[in-house]
């Protein structure tokens, strides 16, 4: 009886999910004749990951469950450069040091989506400064550079943009881009085994130019995978919130803001990323599809998306704070929830303070404390509202248009945080 080999699985899997861009001619094989090993890089200029960095992570993903051994290059050679792909002008240069302690974060991030010891294809990671560090000008010159024609390398549509565009046009640094990634493509061949380099479409030239050069220095055949970039329905560059960008370190972005990013996906780009970014299967994928048509209201799919993403990236802990806050932002109990988490989830309510000393002793009024923030237009717009039933402090209604509020009643003795009505909330803070 014949069996399918688990690696054969890979490109299928990319077609279903609408992950594959384009490949060179023989991948598909290649990858379906025995395990390989493949290899994704990533850039180092910030301290963190970001969501564009997140479909290449789930290339490897898919890889290493199709049986293949995953590297997670690190560009700390190459980040010291920059990859002019997709950008109009040059970017500033990082120092050593600062390259370093970027790379030093990423696997911590990547150990969230890859297996990196449990398993016979265990997941690697290096970093290209290892080698491109020692690499003597000259040699690499003459034994590379001499491979590279340069009417080839000003027809690639990133360096052509920069050359024949109205910006500062391209420096030599970046102009060298494709020959160090190439020849880190030739060395993970030779050191790794490694044959199949995956990345964005926008990378299809810099893979190429690898394949052909392990092709003319090592006279053996290399492969290339493309993903799709990724757009918004809205036009919004994806990954990118009011806030800025979108990051998977919690300190640079909180489980509560990673959340709300997926839970607020429109309803025209979520199937898609439920097939990028998740690892529910394409019939129930489909299932939530109908969902989206049937009970929009309902965001079915959007919940099904934040909770996956979230859960594989922060795990459970960090899912249900994100949860707990996304429930205290409707009105839910804020009782789990830190003085951080508050701030972090309230950071954008109007705000005020308040000394500690005034909340000392038989406390502030309440009602003093609504018509110094704006929250009522005055005394008696507080008073009738706290009698209606409509203001909370923290998320618990107020029964008493007396109540004054003291330290007792602060979160972590740093907020006080007040609603009135359903979504009218002002977050007070304590100052001294």
């Amino acid at each position: 009886m014949t069996t399918t080999r688990p690696q054969s699985r890979l490109v299928d899997e990319l077609q279903r999910r609408t992950l594959l861009h384009d490949l060179t001619e023989g991948a598909a094989d290649h990858l379906a004749e025995a395990p390989r090993t493949v290899y994704i890089g990533f850039d180092p200029t910030a301290a963190s990951l970001h969501l564009g960095s997140l479909l290449p992570v789930m290339g490897l993903l898919h890889a290493q469950r199709a049986g293949h051994t995953p590297i997670a290059l690190v560009g700390g050679g190459t980040g010291l450069i920059g990859d002019p792909s997709g950008k109009t002008a040059e970017r500033q240069l990082l120092s050593k040091e600062d390259v370093a302690r970027n790379a030093d974060g990423i696997r911590a991030q990547l150990e969230h989506f890859l297996d990196f010891g449990s398993v016979s294809n265990a997941a690697r990671m290096r970093n290209n400064l290892d080698w491109l560090s020692g690499l003597p000008l000259v040699d690499f010159m003459r034994d590379t550079g001499k491979h590279f024609s340069v009417n080839q390398m000003l027809a690639k549509e990133s360096v052509k943009r920069r050359v024949e565009g109205d910006e500062a046009g391209i420096s030599f640094t970046e102009f060298s881009y494709a020959l160090l990634q190439s020849y880190d493509f030739l060395e993970l061949y030779r050191t790794e085994g490694c044959t199949v380099q995956m990345g964005g479409s926008d990378q299809w030239g810099n893979i190429t130019a690898g394949i052909d050069l392990i092709r003319r220095v090592e006279g053996a055949r290399a492969f290339g995978v493309v993903f799709p970039l990724i757009t918004q329905s809205s036009g919004v560059k994806f990954g990118k919130s009011e806030a800025g960008a979108v990051w998977l370190d919690p300190e640079m972005t909180s489980p509560f803001r990673f959340y709300q990013y997926w839970i607020n996906v429109e309803d025209a780009d979520v199937v898609r990323y439920l097939r990028f970014f998740t690892l529910l299967e394409v019939d129930q994928i489909a299932d939530l599809a109908d969902k989206v048509e049937s009970e929009p209201h309902a965001r079915t799919a959007q919940r099904a998306l934040a909770d996956d993403v979230t859960r594989r990236l922060h795990g459970e802990t960090g899912l249900a704070s994100a949860k707990a806050a996304t429930q205290a932002l409707f009105g839910g109990d804020v009782a789990g929830l830190g003085a951080d988490e508050i701030s972090d989830v309230f950071a954008d309510v109007p705000s005020s303070e308040v000394t500690r000393d005034a909340l000392g002793g038989e406390g502030k009024s309440l009602i003093d404390l609504m018509t110094e923030s704006g929250l009522a237009s005055s005394k008696g717009d507080a008073r009738r509202s706290i009698d209606g039933g409509g203001v909370y402090v923290n998320n618990v209604r107020v029964e008493d248009a007396a109540r004054a509020l003291t330290t007792e009643d602060t979160i972590d003795g740093r907020f006080l945080l007040i609603r009135k009505g359903k979504k009218q909330y002002h977050l007070v803070a304590i100052r001294g």
